[in-house]
């Protein structure tokens, strides 16, 4: 672990490698799951704010969930998250041409009908964020469903704080990314010691 001011964050953040690769995973990380994306207090006026501007992205079922249950609900943790349609996708949620499940927040956003782009642990997965009293934990959540990403951030050497650098900046600012790229360099000198080492 390393401990960057009140973040405790996790080497795996430095050490794995990860690119989303959607025409094989096809989104799952948006359909799979017990419960919907975790949502900032913030976030959560935000999107009832949002959801009139992307209503007709929205499927049928979607919008019959939303009316019904509200823009967010509260999973079995407490945790206040994202509706889900029938126990897998997200309200937020269509799915392209191709079957892809892509979020319909986003796709407004690319489109300039909202400013906000999509849930932060959305933007950050596959990094979750913990909160404690003093710190905040940065771990890395493995889930099979991203079985594609890994093989594809290995093959193109991509690690996982690098392939987040922009919701990291957004979450956390630019001068604590620069803080991990100083860190990289610092684990990436020692391992090249070590192999220097044992040669």
């Amino acid at each position: 672990m390393v401990q960057i001011d009140d973040k405790i964050i996790s080497l795996d953040i430095f050490q794995k490698q990860f690119l989303c690769d959607l025409p094989k995973c096809l989104g799952s990380c948006c359909v799979e799951g017990e419960s919907g994306a975790p949502l900032e207090d913030e976030e959560i006026k935000i999107i009832e704010g949002l959801y009139p501007k992307i209503k007709h992205l929205l499927s049928p079922e979607a919008v019959e969930v939303i009316e019904q249950n509200g823009t967010w609900e509260t999973d079995t943790d407490g945790d206040k998250v994202t509706p889900i349609i029938h126990g897998r996708e997200c309200v937020y949620t269509y799915f392209d041409g191709d079957g892809v499940c892509k979020c319909a927040i986003e796709k407004a956003h690319d489109e300039g009908l909202v400013d906000f782009k999509k849930p932060v642990s959305c933007h950050l997965y596959p990094v979750r964020v913990d909160k404690y009293p003093a710190y905040e934990a940065l771990n890395y959540h493995v889930w099979p469903v991203c079985n594609p990403a890994r093989e594809l951030g290995k093959q193109i050497g991509l690690p996982i704080f690098r392939f987040l650098k922009e919701p990291i900046i957004r979450k956390y600012g630019e001068v604590f990314y620069s803080e991990l790229e100083d860190v990289a360099m610092h684990l990436e000198k020692q391992e090249s010691e070590k192999s220097g080492e044992l040669k």
